[in-house]
């Protein structure tokens, strides 16, 4: 093959955000194709591979619906990456409680248990999707991202898919909200000096230059962001090299307003002077 064939598997629980991804993947150029069976993922590929001069990226949506031919899927997904078939798995979940209140929203019964409850359908279809989130690339928590926020994040996101650097993301956080679901690194800095007990600048955001230059006064803080950009260093290159395509870097402290957020712009900052593409979000920053 004079090009590698790409296919993008967008999967997930209900209510968490996979028509919106396959509808931003339609925009940038993908052919779509939504409640693939399993089983014919194999024959799509043969028929996108004998017409790749007219199409020239798909992405595939699967989920629970597919019922017990789910279970074939690690073996297809093998099958595919043997066949030097670049394929990458988005899985998209949410908090149980954010999806409940979007169902609730909707007014619809959920796929899984439509005579049941909604929250037997998010535990049923949990259990169903698990091999499927086991071999996923990337694992995107939209519990904190309005429509039009998952929108804009997935344009941002997907627009790279050609970019052959590693795509990484910052994420700042409240410890007592929860970690993000979809982390792969986790830096806790809740030991630094917190600007929330000097009164001038409790209300402010970590984004605000005088928080930052309180951070950042302190040596335990610049040591600490030295020694992850060591670490980075190292483990990006390789990360690379095990072909993986999404990384998530997760800071936190207590109420994710403050020293989360200047950490996370500063290793943003690094990360993008090593010439990969970066995000930053800081998830709990209008949180009361």
């Amino acid at each position: 093959m004079s090009e590698r064939l790409r296919a993008i598997v967008v999967t997930g629980l209900s209510g968490s955000g996979k028509s919106t991804a396959l509808h931003v993947l339609e925009d940038l150029g993908f052919y779509c194709i939504d409640n693939l069976p399993v089983s014919l993922v194999p024959r799509v590929v043969d028929l996108w591979e004998s017409a790749r001069e007219t199409v020239g990226r798909v992405a595939l949506g699967i989920d629970a619906r597919e019922g017990r031919f789910l279970g074939e899927f690690p073996r297809v997904f093998e099958e595919l990456r043997a066949a030097d078939v670049a394929v990458e798995v988005l899985y998209f979940e949410a908090s149980d409680e954010v999806l409940v209140r979007r169902f609730s929203e909707t007014r619809r019964p959920h796929p899984a248990a439509p005579s049941g409850t909604v929250e037997e359908g998010i535990r049923r279809e949990r259990e169903a999707l698990r091999a499927l989130r086991e071999v996923a690339d990337r694992i995107v928590d939209t519990s904190a991202l309005t429509v039009h926020e998952l929108r804009a994040a997935l344009r941002d996101q997907l627009a790279r898919l050609d970019t052959p650097a590693l795509t990484v993301s910052l994420v700042s956080f409240g410890y007592k909200y929860g970690l993000p679901i979809d982390a792969d690194l986790v830096f806790d800095t809740r030991f630094l000096p917190n600007p929330h007990w000097v009164e001038e600048l409790r209300h402010l955001p970590g984004t605000d230059a005088k928080v930052r230059d309180y951070v950042l006064q302190y040596e335990e803080a610049k040591s600490y962001i030295a020694r992850i950009e060591d670490l980075l260093e190292f483990l990006l290159p390789a990360f690379i090299g095990e072909g993986k395509h999404y990384l998530t870097i997760a800071l936190g402290c207590t109420g994710g307003h403050h020293r989360s957020v200047v950490l996370a712009e500063e290793i943003a900052r690094f990360v993008f002077d090593l010439g990969h593409p970066v995000s930053v979000h800081h998830r709990d920053l209008e949180r009361e």
